[in-house]
């Protein structure tokens, strides 16, 4: 049993690369996903890697906190992902940092639409960005998204902290938050992994 958060998530995108490692480009990206199956049937599974984004993200001091998937490995989830989801707060001035991070990974973004956009502070002024960089896509998110019924502002203050030995911080969304988000979404994958989320709780 592996107790240390980023330990998982290292163990988990080693095995995501490994399963991905002998198949053929599809050109299916994150937002192509299966409802069920998830983002490890895409390319984005290829060469999966969210530590070289998330130690830029600590590098530049922006608080951005991961949700999908990737949090739920880090809460012991065992389905693999082939994406990274992060929350930030949208603040203006919080941008340029971000920007910075995601620049400095050779990230290019684009809106829902796929319209490549400028990788400078004012695109992540948006509701949601997608991004692609060498070892990870997917989407940067504000509270300013439409999330239905849920406050999503509270879940950055309620986020954990896990800390490795070489000082890497991730904020990550907490489970309760993460289980809330998961049932609203409600996709087959979703609502299932909400459940893998629940059966962890501690007794």
């Amino acid at each position: 049993m592996i107790d240390e958060p980023l330990e998982r998530l290292r163990i988990a995108a080693r095995r995501a690369r490994e399963l991905a490692r002998n198949r053929a480009v599809t050109g299916l990206r994150h937002e192509d996903a299966d409802d069920d199956v998830g983002t490890i049937d895409t390319d984005g599974a290829l060469g999966f890697d969210p530590f070289p984004l998330l130690e830029a993200l600590h590098r530049n001091g922006v608080r951005a906190v991961v949700i999908g998937q990737v949090a739920g490995i880090m809460h012991g989830s065992t389905e693999l992902t082939g994406d990274l989801d992060l929350l930030w707060d949208g603040v203006p001035a919080h941008a340029p940092a971000l920007a910075a991070a995601f620049t400095s990974v050779n990230a290019q973004l684009a809106d829902e639409t796929g319209t490549p956009l400028a990788t400078d502070p004012d695109s992540f002024l948006r509701p949601k960005v997608q991004f692609t960089s060498p070892g990870a896509g997917g989407d940067c998110c504000t509270p300013a998204l439409p999330w239905g019924t849920l406050s999503v502002r509270e879940f950055l203050d309620r986020a954990i902290i896990a800390v490795d030995p070489s000082g890497l911080e991730v904020h990550y969304a907490s489970r309760e938050d993460l289980i809330q988000m998961r049932r609203a979404l409600g996709r087959p994958k979703d609502l299932r992994r909400a459940e893998e989320l629940d059966s962890l709780r501690a007794p």
